[in-house]
């Protein structure tokens, strides 16, 4: 690590100082069935369960969790019996008895049932939205097969054209619409409709989420309007000239934060449908009336804003980085985000990705095609920064704004590092009040400890979260002496992911041990 990386990760994450840090209290919940194996020795076979997302159904009368496996299965979890009964299994590849014959699920790429979002209305139409990938070489029809799923009728799905991406296509990442005709039952019955599919450059960076605008209300402008966090599917740290501009190029999807209206019968008024006749685009977009621009872009060059959440009205993406920096942006209409020109606060140079310093002309070509248009732009940079160092991480795990019952976590935005599972906290209030300010400024961030119970059964106190799903790894008998998965900074994985449910209370999910954790209270020693 040069000097220069050392220096900036200070801006970024707070020094360690004589100030109260924060304890969370933790403790396990729900274990999840194991879909890997207790034997491999790497990531790309032995974490117990690839859990990736918790979402609360919404509706008063029902206390069900759903959570996706990348491995294939959507569950419904009962929160009262901590039961998992598969709801809908995406994995039919080969031998496996799921609806996609070319679903794909590479352990240790974002693959696989990458992630499922409920409809605004939901309990009243039954819809919700999945993300899965697939791998288009396979000699086997794209169509659904609903031998299993009695319920599913899937003669009328319609598969639609892949929208290109400059570059060779290894993967698609597909997202459906799903309307369950009788969502009280634990099985899925009713029909599916194709919105979307998106040509992925590698395996790498994929769609990774989707959201709603929980502040919208019927009637409003935004309400039932998609947000879509498309990761550059790897093409932006590419040596290929040809496809290494393309989280930048506005005529692509990838790298971006898309903006669809998924009803074709809401806001007919104030948007018009899509090229492929699936789905509508606001008018209001950035980009809908500019020439050769993809009218779904909101917000461009990004890497990988694979979570997205929000506070109040305003959204918030995680973004994993290449060389040095895991950021947090606040997502602005129309703004540039510099990748992959920019990592973090830093100048990112073709061919060989070299970091350096922001140059005195701090603007960008923006790109429609594989040629500069020439007009520039200022790029906008991150509320939060941390380094790949031992004090920060590889991957930022994406966060919350803590809305719930914890008065010592309440006006806090939580989050942590994949890898390492470091957690911290940072004041919403300074991440908004420093968004598009001057590229050194970043919010603090101060680390946080975990309480939780030793194999000893004694509660004991945890710098990260990679002690505590080590030795539950063990207890479900995983074999490997340390957790599976290499990265930079982590020598091994502990492989977490941060949920939040209706109530506001906040809950981490580790893939290494196959476990869901609720944080139960916080206090400042």
């Amino acid at each position: 690590m040069t000097l220069r990386l050392l220096t900036a990760f200070t801006l970024g994450v707070a020094a360690v100082s004589a100030e109260p840090r924060l304890t969370l209290q933790l403790r396990d919940l729900y274990t999840a069935p194991i879909t890997g194996t207790t034997t491999g020795r790497t990531q790309d076979t032995a974490n117990l369960a690839r859990i990736n997302f918790l979402r609360e159904e919404p509706g008063q009368s029902r206390n069900r969790f759903f959570v996706n496996d990348q491995n294939g299965p959507l569950y419904i979890l009962d929160r009262k019996t901590g039961r998992f009964t598969v709801y809908l299994d995406f994995n039919g590849h080969g031998e496996r008895k799921g609806i996609f014959h070319r679903f794909t699920n590479n352990p240790g790429y974002a693959s696989g049932l990458i992630s499922f979002q409920f409809d605004p209305a939901y309990a009243a139409n039954g819809r919700f939205y999945t993300l899965h990938m697939e791998d288009p070489s396979i000699p086997t029809s794209p169509n659904p097969d609903s031998t299993t799923v009695p319920g599913f009728p899937s003669d009328n799905y319609a598969v639609t054209d892949p929208i290109p991406t400059p570059g060779p296509t290894l993967r698609e990442v597909v997202l459906i619409e799903w309307t369950d005709t009788n969502p009280a039952d634990t099985v899925f019955q009713g029909s599916a409709r194709e919105l979307l599919r998106f040509q992925m450059n590698t395996q790498i960076h994929p769609v990774g989420d989707m959201t709603f605008n929980p502040a919208a209300r019927p009637g409003d402008p935004d309400w039932r309007v998609m947000y879509i966090g498309c990761g550059d599917g790897g093409s932006g740290e590419s040596k290929d000239l040809s496809m290494r501009f393309n989280p930048q190029r506005l005529d692509t999807l990838v790298g971006k934060i898309l903006r669809i209206v998924p009803d074709l019968s809401e806001h007919k008024d104030t948007s018009k449908v899509s090229g492929n006749g699936r789905y509508r685009v606001p008018n209001d977009n950035p980009f809908a009336a500019r020439s050769g621009a993809r009218p779904e872009v909101w917000a461009y060059g990004i890497r990988n804003p694979h979570r997205l959440s929000w506070d109040g009205d305003r959204l918030f993406a995680s973004v994993i980085g290449l060389h040095a920096w895991e950021t947090v942006i606040l997502v602005q209409k129309g703004a540039n985000f510099g990748y992959s020109e920019r990592e973090g606060n830093q100048a990112l140079a073709p061919p060989t990705n070299a970091l350096g310093p922001i140059p005195a002309d701090d603007r960008i070509p923006v790109r429609i095609g594989d040629k500069p248009t020439g007009e520039l732009v200022k790029p906008t940079y991150p509320v939060i920064q941390y380094g790949h160092v031992p004090e920060g991480g590889d991957a930022i795990a994406g966060g919350f704004f803590y809305h719930g019952k914890i008065a010592a976590l309440r006006g806090k935005f939580l989050f942590g590092d994949i890898s390492t599972g470091h957690i911290w906290w940072a004041d919403p209030k300074e991440m908004i009040a420093l968004a598009g300010a001057d590229s050194q400024k970043r919010a603090a961030t101060h680390e946080v400890r975990i309480q939780s119970q030793g194999p000893g059964g004694k509660e004991e106190l945890y710098q990260s979260m990679y002690p505590i799903a080590t030795t539950e790894y063990h207890k479900r008998g995983g074999q490997t002496e340390t957790l599976p998965g290499t990265a930079q900074v982590a020598k091994n994985r502990a492989d977490i992911r941060f949920a939040v449910d209706d109530s506001g209370e906040l809950y981490i999910l580790s893939k290494s041990d196959g476990m869901i954790r609720q944080i139960t209270g916080a206090a400042f020693e």
